[in-house]
């Protein structure tokens, strides 16, 4: 309760959601002593995979015993997902004294809630100079929260599509200049670039970093993987190559993912071990990423049937996830839950082979579409029906054996639903 109180009193110190500056955050961690000089940052941008990629990069570390600090958003279940520290996530009574800490220090200043929050890690991580911090950035990366740093061990940009489209200028709503606010202010250390949706993509990230004097990686140029047989798959760089077991995640796109974690570690010379990325890779913690429900309160619903959930709100997250699916030989039903600034109808075209659609609502989020709403833009891709909640709207279906139900569209429904789980 007393945890809740502080972050509704965050939420209050700014009149806008989101407003992208450096400014307010920079003021803060001057109060703060610059706590974001002290630490040790890997920092992820891109539009997809880059909680996957951290959490690739953090279970292979824990595996081989390096202490490490983290910050993702948004969280999923709860707010204590994105402060890990000295890898354990900091329980409510620790997590609301931080925030009395900093809030005292803030002084009632106007800021956003996602910079005091970040402001918040960097104070935090800087107690722990020695760990490795993996650093999610938020909305782009020019002008967002994490963006103060000045110096890393290295930066990753995962892969980059066509989101949040909402906040450029209606003339540059392109992927140039979406690139361009991810990639234009990378630090000078290690840049490595993951699997891109198109040769041209990547073409356009070259071009944005030309002049950046980092020491570069891009996926295929310097690091690759193939599929291997009988649960392996091969994964080479300029150190060699490694025979892998197949990870504990679902989908090809992991496997990008993982490359690129391992591409990035093993050019730090951090001393990892193989055996700790084979096993590392083995242990991911990545929830609400095409993630495989196995038990609880809404699996019970579909009883013998697969539910799987993932978080995918995007045309490049709707690509990926179909790729997997069309893996699957059996029936596919589909629940979504949209928020309202997304491009909907995009996003349902790149689905082949439903079986049946329903909407519905995603409760607790008043920038979500309603599900009716959602039901009426997929008319010309799919007829959909509707549903007001999840578990209403698993009852309407008639699985067969064998049938999947996939819920996605949005992290906040991931969520949702693995708090009704």
């Amino acid at each position: 309760m007393k945890l809740q109180k502080i972050l509704s009193r965050f939420l209050k110190l700014h009149k806008k959601e989101i407003d992208l500056s450096l400014d307010r955050i920079n003021q803060l961690c001057e109060k703060l002593g610059n706590p974001q000089h002290k630490i040790k940052a890997i920092n992820v941008v891109g539009t997809n995979g880059k909680n996957s990629t951290i959490q690739a990069c953090y279970s292979i570390l824990k595996e081989a015993g390096v202490k490490c600090n983290v910050y993702t958003s948004p969280h999923i279940q709860n707010i204590n997902e994105r402060f890990v520290f000295n890898n354990e996530q900091l329980k409510d009574e620790e997590l609301a004294s931080l925030f009395e800490e900093i809030e005292k220090k803030n002084d009632n200043e106007p800021i956003t809630f996602f910079e005091i929050l970040t402001a918040c890690f960097f104070h935090k991580a800087a107690q722990y100079p020695n760990n490795i911090n993996l650093i999610e950035a938020g909305l782009f990366h020019r002008f967002d929260a994490t963006n103060i740093l000045k110096n890393n061990l290295a930066s990753i940009v995962c892969s980059i599509s066509k989101d949040h489209l909402d906040w450029l200028p209606k003339g540059q709503r392109t992927i140039e200049k979406i690139v361009f606010e991810k990639t234009s202010s990378l630090l000078n250390s290690n840049i490595i670039v993951s699997k891109q949706n198109s040769v041209e993509t990547t073409k356009i990230i070259k071009k944005s970093i030309s002049k950046n004097l980092s020491n570069k990686l891009f996926f295929n140029d310097d690091y690759s993987y193939s599929n291997g047989e009988n649960g392996f798959f091969y994964y080479e760089d300029k150190f060699g190559g490694l025979k892998l077991p197949l990870p504990n995640t679902l989908g090809q796109f992991q496997l990008e993912n993982i490359s690129t974690a391992i591409a990035t570690i093993r050019q730090l010379n951090l001393e990892i071990k193989d055996d700790d990325i084979k096993n590392g890779i083995t242990k991911i913690e990545n929830i609400g990423r095409l993630q495989e429900i196995k038990s609880g309160k809404i699996k019970d619903l579909v009883k013998k049937n697969r539910l799987l959930l993932d978080g995918s709100h995007n045309e490049d997250g709707a690509r990926v996830l179909n790729e997997y699916l069309q893996t699957l030989d059996c029936n596919k039903h589909f629940i979504i839950g949209m928020m309202s600034n997304k491009d909907h109808e995009k996003y349902i075209s790149y689905f082949k082979d439903i079986s049946s659609l329903t909407t519905v609502d995603i409760p607790n989020q008043q920038n979500a579409i309603s599900g009716k709403k959602l039901k009426v833009k997929f008319q010309n891709v799919f007829n959909a029906k509707y549903e007001d909640n999840v578990e209403k709207a698993i009852k309407s279906l008639t699985l067969k054996e064998n049938d999947t139900l996939i819920i996605t569209g949005s992290l906040y429904l991931a969520g949702e639903i693995l708090n009704l789980n």
